[in-house]
């Protein structure tokens, strides 16, 4: 990963630190992008933070803007801004829950998107990697607004696959179960924590990804369930 600029988004989160550690310790420059981080979250003189949001298509393109600025260059993205909500049957959804879910796990990724992708191309094998989640492909009861929203993102990314293959860009989408984090911890107190996807193998997944081995798998939705298949 030398000489490699890559952006993680939520990168002070549960799963992002993980990822942003993993990518500088390999020597990857990583841009760490999230509303409160800051420079003192890590430790490496390669790591740069970026507060900044990505709720908005003109947030987006000024944060990815100020990254060019910043390093030039950019290869790999890795997405992990998401969000939950669940609870009630889509009969009782109400809208502002539905939005928020889609505001949170859809459009902040569209917008990041569109906002990297020339980037990405000019770099000539540009990577980009998406957190969704298995609710995406094996959805439940109560949780109607977050899986749809999650299996929009799995389309959007296959997409962005199959229009950027032309320029060596890939792109692919991770389907976590229940991951190991202290925030979910603290709202599933009673839950078997075993059974739970370790963030530091979702990170080992991303960096095989967007290493040479990975270099010939795209447009894929690749499942990590732990122990609860």
């Amino acid at each position: 990963m030398k000489h490699k600029v890559v952006l993680v988004t939520g990168a002070s989160g549960g799963l992002g630190s993980y990822v942003t550690q993993a990518f500088l310790d390999a020597g990857a420059t990583v841009v760490g992008e999230s509303r409160k981080i800051r420079q003192s979250d890590f430790k490496s003189p390669a790591f740069i933070a970026l507060p900044a949001e990505i709720s908005s298509g003109e947030a987006a393109r000024s944060a990815v803007d100020s990254l060019m600025n910043r390093v030039g260059r950019l290869d790999i993205v890795v997405h992990t801004v998401g969000g939950f909500a669940g609870g009630q049957p889509i009969a009782d959804t109400d809208d502002a829950t539905f939005q928020r879910m889609f505001d949170l796990n859809l459009n902040s990724a569209f917008y990041l998107l569109r906002a990297v992708i020339p980037h990405l191309r000019k770099a000539g094998n540009g990577r980009i990697i998406a957190i969704a989640s298995r609710a995406a492909v094996d959805p439940g009861p109560g949780v109607g607004a977050y899986s749809a929203s999650k299996t929009a993102l799995v389309s959007l990314i296959r997409t962005v696959a199959l229009e950027n293959k032309d320029a060596g860009v890939t792109a692919n989408v991770i389907l976590p179960g229940t991951m190991d984090t202290p925030g979910n911890r603290k709202v599933m107190p009673t839950a078997d924590f075993s059974r739970w996807v370790q963030p530091a193998n979702v990170a080992s997944l991303i960096m095989w990804l967007t290493g040479d081995s990975g270099k010939d798998t795209n447009g894929a939705a690749i499942p990590i369930y732990g122990s609860d298949v």
